[in-house]
């Protein structure tokens, strides 16, 4: 490519076209040095600790029904990727990759504009995303893509705690417990995100706080690709402290919620990054304690 420009030649055209069975690898290659590139620039941990890794989370949003996949194409290779889950009336965007070698010609803009175009035409009521804090010019693009910051979040790592509090006990969520952890979801948010919290039930890895013989908060998991909805904060903190592991990166706190954020630094965890819950279209400020996933 740069070649071709040195020797005063225009660059060959961008192409985004929906993603392919056969393109899952490049897509994680991208991906993968998209994220280490950002991430080592700003001294940040990486997202990713390998190729494999980033390739097996793309391969796997590829393979979700309710997912639809955008790859952008320059001289028949793969140079950016973008995701949109479209499982519930809120959209949700990610991960966005461009090709560092490739950066600086709007391809992550074209990308964006395709997974929005795409989830208009589902008709959805918004559209959600999470934000790198320390990376200023997405989050400069995604303002002037109509996008608004509505909630600095914390990402937590570290060892399980094995906590269980005084009378909110955590288990594994069952079938029969579906409506009741749907209901919970609009309760809080103003939608549901059904499919995500039957495909947990199925996989047998969500779980449920009981507070007086009520179920009063579901997690699908607690980790980055999972969220977790509480009416309380007592809710919430019972579902981590129950947790065996935290998947991915860590998982997301909302910054502003004291109580929680306080307590999870508290009991031994560590703060790896900020990150900005962004938003377009319908927004209702949640009414109770949640975890957002890397979505939304």
């Amino acid at each position: 490519m740069k070649g071709n420009e040195d020797a005063g030649e225009l660059p060959m055209p961008i192409i985004v076209r929906p993603a392919r069975q056969g393109d899952a690898p490049d897509c994680g290659r991208v991906t993968f040095e998209a994220f280490q590139a950002l991430a080592d620039q700003h001294g940040f941990p990486r997202d990713f600790p390998s190729v494999e890794a980033a390739t097996g989370v793309v391969s796997m949003l590829m393979a979700t029904p309710g997912f639809d996949d955008f790859v952008a194409v320059e001289d028949h290779r793969i140079v950016g990727a973008n995701f949109v889950d479209l499982r519930s009336r809120m959209a949700g965007v990610g991960p966005i990759a461009v090709d560092p070698q490739a950066q600086n010609r709007g391809i992550g803009r074209t990308l964006m504009q395709a997974v929005m175009d795409d989830a208009a035409k589902q008709n959805v009521e918004g559209i959600r995303l999470v934000q790198a804090a320390y990376h200023n010019r997405s989050l400069c693009l995604y303002t002037r893509m109509g996008f608004q910051a509505r909630e600095p979040l914390s990402v937590m790592q570290g060892p399980a705690m094995n906590q269980r509090l005084p009378d909110y006990p955590v288990r594994r969520a069952v079938k029969s417990d579906f409506e009741a952890c749907n209901d919970l979801c609009s309760s809080v948010h103003g939608f549901d995100r059904a499919v995500e919290l039957k495909s947990a039930i199925d996989q047998n890895i969500a779980t449920v706080v009981e507070h007086l013989g009520q179920i009063t908060g579901y997690a699908t998991t607690v980790g980055f690709f999972a969220h977790a909805v509480a009416q309380s904060d007592m809710d919430l903190q019972a579902l981590i402290g129950a947790a065996q592991a935290f998947p991915g990166p860590g998982f997301l706190v909302p910054t502003r919620n004291h109580e929680v954020f306080k307590w999870c630094l508290d009991n031994g965890l560590r703060l790896v990054m900020q990150m900005t819950l962004m938003t377009t279209g319908l927004y209702t400020e949640p009414t109770g304690a949640y975890l957002p996933s890397m979505l939304y």
